[in-house]
């Protein structure tokens, strides 16, 4: 599959709903997990809560294939804002529910009014090397731009450097990170990097 028979759009297709779901929970399942257990239980809520206006995706020209998805986080919405304390309730139940809420809490990232966050960025392992991520990297950065924001605003954490290194080629620059080693055994993972690229400003 070449990069030139990939179509890249800002907004989910409906019709993609489930293939994000299962994308992003390959992606970010096992951060997911001590929340909301069984990799069905976390594709059905993502297919369900997924705002599919706030990503962009890459999409196979032929077939109509998802190859990758790029969430976005503004002060209007996210890709993942549709996963709430009362869907979580409807979906696992009153007590389950209500961990999930206070579990998934420690992931939240509120942007400023000056910044675009990253809500996620994920590639079908077959499709990988072939500059989808760096593209769906190149879009987000030219849709902040364009709507007046200063910079994208990512976190990576400690077991992804793969992800780092290509965020690094792309200019994004470590601006701080947090260790919580403490919290290993609920994150499974024990620091993240909070790193800017500019775009404006």
């Amino acid at each position: 599959m070449q990069a030139d028979r990939i179509d890249y759009r800002l907004g989910l297709p409906d019709a993609l709903r489930f293939e994000a779901a299962e994308l992003y929970d390959e992606a970010f399942g096992f951060k997911f997990a001590s929340a909301i257990g069984g990799a069905r239980v976390r594709r059905k809520l993502f297919a369900d809560c997924f705002l599919c206006g706030y990503a962009f995706a890459a999409i196979a020209a032929d077939g109509g294939k998802l190859l990758g998805i790029a969430g976005l986080h503004t002060r209007d919405g996210a890709l993942t804002g549709g996963i709430t304390p009362a869907r979580l309730r409807a979906h696992l139940g009153r007590l389950r529910g209500a961990w999930a809420a206070a579990v998934l809490h420690l992931y939240e990232r509120e942007p400023d009014s000056r910044e675009l966050v990253m809500d996620g960025i994920a590639v079908r392992a077959e499709a990988r090397g072939r500059g989808i991520g760096g593209r769906l990297l190149d879009e987000t950065a030219a849709y902040a731009r364009a709507r007046g924001y200063e910079r994208v605003r990512l976190d990576v954490i400690d077991i992804n450097p793969r992800a780092r290194r290509l965020y690094e080629r792309k200019g994004f620059v470590a601006v701080s990170t947090e260790r919580f080693a403490w919290l290993r055994w609920l994150l499974k993972f024990g620091g993240a990097t909070r790193m800017e690229l500019r775009v404006g400003g």
